[in-house]
């Protein structure tokens, strides 16, 4: 194991905040998680892609780059894909797609690793990666062994899962198991996705064609952290009860909501902030994306602690307008 010290966290975060880590090293062999030394606080990186560094890491980053796709059994129906926590999850998707195999078209182009994706429990246009995850297998370090987790183990949730809360900092994930169709079952219920399609004059579907029209329409309105930093997504769009909703049409008749259940709607959390005037708002060298209200960015030097202070204005005026209290997505470090 080779550790670096006084480390910059610049290149592998997508927001492009410039913190030093205190000691560094990269995970390129399972066999590495049992050397590491237990006497510091551990912080596990991926792609960085869902993570806002507000101050210096005083601990040691381990940055995942395990890597590699196994088919672990097939079924008439389906087949089985073991994949390294480290692989990029566009590059898995596009796998998949090349195979033919269905389930997780509709996530393409959802920057981060396979590794994050239970963890976040990942989600975009009407699918959940839930739906496709059969297990987990990660390296427990108070147990000092690796331990797999079925689906049902990793209580899935709205972007949450056991290992965001009873197991945060407990594990480290290695690999995650996929159940893909071989006969693709496309969900389309997403409004734009059709728009989509037809716009690109697509006569039959399959998963390539939902995915280039997912890539399509999440390229139009995301900005590139390449171009401008930004985690994507920064808040999670809320659930309030029904009556709540109501309420809220007597003076806002044009809210969007999706039925979670019986009793309780989901409303986007971009319109919410859109509606309070953020979208497009600058502040120093941190900002409100002009394309997409739901989307914080770094226009350059933006300290960590600076988009923190601008999200904090913005759940604030959402609450005081709506009386709903936006819950951030990405993970303060």
């Amino acid at each position: 194991m080779h550790l670096q010290h006084h480390i910059s966290l610049k290149p592998y975060n997508t927001f492009g905040i410039d913190v030093p880590a205190s000691a560094f090293t990269t995970i390129d062999n399972e066999n590495q998680l049992s050397e590491i030394p237990q006497n510091q606080k551990l912080y596990m990186l991926g792609g960085g892609s869902n993570i806002l560094l507000t101050q210096p890491i005083e601990g040691l980053v381990l940055l995942n780059r395990l890597k590699g796709i196994t088919t672990e059994k097939e079924s008439e129906d389906h087949v089985w894909l073991r994949v390294q926590s480290g692989e990029v999850w566009h590059w898995f998707v596009m796998q998949a797609i090349e195979k033919g195999y269905g389930g997780v078209e509709n996530l393409a182009l959802i920057p981060g690793t396979a590794g994050a994706s239970p963890i976040q429990n990942i989600g975009a246009y009407g699918v959940e990666a839930k739906e496709t995850i059969d297990e987990v297998t990660a390296w427990h370090w108070g147990e000092k062994k690796f331990v797999t987790y079925t689906n049902s183990d990793c209580k899935f949730g709205y972007r949450d899962s056991i290992f965001k809360n009873q197991l945060k900092d407990q594990v480290f994930i290695t690999s995650v198991t996929y159940k893909l169709n071989k006969v693709p079952k496309f969900n389309t219920s997403y409004g734009a996705i059709t728009e989509e399609l037809e716009k690109m004059h697509v006569q039959e579907l399959s998963v390539k064609a939902i995915a280039d029209a997912i890539i399509a329409i999440r390229s139009s309105k995301l900005p590139n952290p390449v171009v401008i930093g930004n985690a994507g997504s920064f808040f999670k769009n809320p659930t309030i009860t029904k009556a709540h909703y109501e309420e809220l049409l007597k003076t806002n008749s044009q809210i969007p909501s999706y039925p979670v259940n019986e009793t309780h709607i989901k409303v986007p959390a971009g319109w919410l902030i859109e509606q309070c005037g953020w979208k497009g708002y600058k502040e120093g060298h941190t900002g409100v994306h002009a394309k997409q209200a739901l989307v914080l960015v770094n226009y350059g030097n933006a300290k960590g602690s600076e988009v923190w202070q601008l999200s904090e204005k913005v759940v604030q005026s959402v609450k005081e307008r709506f009386g709903i209290e936006l819950e951030r997505e990405v993970q303060v470090w």
